[in-house]
């Protein structure tokens, strides 16, 4: 739900930097701050949600290798185990069993 408000703040201020755009006067002086501040905004986003994937509760893979990394992911709340994909190289988060090791 935040992610939504945050894009919506993001498109209101580009909103507003094309509406100083095309009005000019002394709204046109906070056009770089709009224009910089909108597509940050809306770039970090689409950023984070392509780069922390969420937890994943299926069994894991045979060719991924368990690295022993346990947490609590703090959004769910869930034992987290961390597998490694050496053919791919990327890491898998999937949901642990709370009776095993950790």
């Amino acid at each position: 739900m935040l992610s939504v408000a945050l894009y919506v703040i993001g498109a209101l201020l580009l909103l507003i930097a094309a509406i100083a755009l095309l009005v000019g006067g002394a709204l046109a002086l906070f056009l770089p701050q709009l224009v910089i501040g909108g597509a940050f905004l809306i770039i970090a986003l689409a950023i984070e949600r392509w780069r922390y994937k969420p937890v994943r509760g299926d069994r894991p893979d045979p060719h991924w290798t368990d690295t022993g990394e346990r947490f609590v992911d703090p959004e769910t709340g869930a034992l987290t185990a961390v597998y490694f994909d050496p053919a791919k190289g990327e890491r898998h988060y999937l949901a642990a069993p709370r009776s095993g090791t950790g």
